[in-house]
Order: C-alpha cells, then sequence, then structure tokens
C-alpha cells in the first residue's frame, strides 16, 4: 500500500486543528496535530513529515523561532508559514528564517491543500519548459547546481537549501544571461498563482547570494538589473568547472 503524504499541521486553535485533519485527510494526506512545537520538534530527529503546517503566533515560542532552529539544524523539511496578522512584513521575515510559503489567516482549507500541493511539486519536480534538462548541472565560481538531485554543492561541500532557495537558484540558472523581473522569478520559481511578495524575493535573492557567491555584497553571478529585476550570469565557456 502507497505511503501517504505526512502533514504536521502545528497550531494552538483546536478547531482550526480539527478542521485541517479532518479536511486534509478527506484530501488523501496522513495528517497529524500539535497544539505546540515542543513535541514535533523533539520527533524531527527521527520521525520525517513530508511538510509542516507551523502557525506563527503561539503561546511559548513563536513559528519565526521554530523555524529558524528547524533551519539551523540544516534540516530543509519544507515549511507553510500560517499567521492571523495581515501585515506584509510577516511575509519577509517567513522566509527570511526559511520559509517555503505563507498563508494568511483567514483562509480556506482548500487554498492550504493547494499550497501544501504546490509546495511539495517544487521540491520534487522541475519547472515545465525550463531550458535545461533535469538530468543536466550548472556549475559556475566553486558552485555546482545539480538540477537532478536537487542539491548545491561548494568547493565539494554539500550546501543545505530550502525549497524555496532551490527553486528561486534553479529558476535563474535554467535563464542564464535572461534578465528577470521579480514578477517572472515569482511565477517560475513558486507557481502563478502564489501570493510572494516582491520583497520577499528580494529576501530570498540575498540568502542565495551568500550561498553561492564569494563576495554577495559584490555579486559576480546574481546580478541586479536595476528597474528590471535579476540575471544569472554563468562563467565564461572556457572558464573552469569547480
Amino acid at each position: 500500500m502507497e505511503r501517504k503524504t505526512l502533514i504536521w499541521v502545528i497550531d494552538d486553535d483546536p478547531e482550526l486543528r480539527a478542521l485541517l485533519a479532518e479536511y486534509l485527510d478527506r484530501e488523501g494526506f496522513d495528517t497529524r496535530v500539535f497544539a505546540d512545537a515542543a513535541d514535533p520538534v523533539r520527533r524531527l530527529p527521527r520521525e520525517r513529515p513530508d511538510l509542516l503546517v507551523l502557525d506563527l503566533m503561539m503561546p511559548g515560542e513563536d513559528g519565526l523561532s521554530v523555524c529558524r532552529r528547524i533551519r539551523a539544524t540544516g534540516d530543509d523539511v519544507p515549511i507553510i508559514m500560517l499567521t492571523a496578522r495581515n501585515d506584509p512584513i510577516d511575509r519577509v521575515v517567513g522566509i527570511e528564517m526559511g520559509a517555503d510559503d505563507y498563508l494568511g489567516k483567514p483562509f480556506l482549507p482548500r487554498e492550504l491543500s493547494a499550497r501544501i500541493r504546490a509546495v511539495l511539486k517544487r521540491r520534487t519536480a522541475p519547472r515545465a519548459g525550463a531550458p535545461l534538462p533535469e538530468e543536466e548541472a550548472v556549475s559556475f565560481g566553486d558552485c555546482r547546481l545539480d538540477l537532478s538531485s536537487r542539491s548545491l554543492w561548494r568547493r565539494g561541500e554539500r550546501i543545505e537549501m530550502t525549497t524555496g532557495e532551490f527553486a528561486l537558484l534553479a529558476a535563474l540558472a535554467r535563464h542564464p544571461h535572461q534578465p528577470l523581473t521579480r514578477e517572472r522569478l515569482i511565477e517560475i520559481a513558486r507557481g502563478p498563482e502564489s501570493e510572494t511578495y516582491e520583497r520577499s524575493m528580494d529576501v530570498q535573492i540575498s540568502r542565495v547570494r551568500r550561498l553561492v557567491e564569494p563576495d554577495p555584497a559584490r555579486p559576480r553571478h546574481i546580478q541586479t538589473v536595476w528597474g528590471v529585476g535579476y540575471v544569472f550570469v554563468p562563467d565564461p565557456p572556457d572558464a573552469a568547472a569547480p
């Protein structure tokens, strides 16, 4: 029997937990719910959910702190943040902490289900119509982006990335020398239905630059095109691969 996709929902609202557990189970997921993050965070080293739904505002340790702590261990489990605060800065901070997507309350359970499927699809499949085949890798500077294994290597060492960071870098690498607007990057990396803010994209660009650039303040490969967006500049053809 095929294993169902395991979703952990961490939220202090008992009515919302019950609603999401019932709905997501009907959608074919295996859903576990938690009132706070203490127990699921303890379980993470030995149990592996396919995705976390994590509330921002919780008593005790808040969702941003939990997300930051998970990412600090190198764990790249996909995370969707929930918040009742209608403040764009929350989305920016959530992306900075390593969240893959963000959903404001109130929301329809159907919307959360769609977001979950979109995040998991970005993790397991390349964007349709990408110029580079999935089996290829892109080498630039002292980095190698492996599109098949969805991994980034720098000087022979694997670099941990969130699904959102990988999707963004892959989107740029698949369109070398082609300036992409923030709107286009959001569409390629996160899907046309994404509500990602342009400011969040700037934040994630900064995060990716810190992973791949020798000097993020003076980027060589992910360059800003003023008034347009960003462009990926690979090495010249005669440059040595890392």
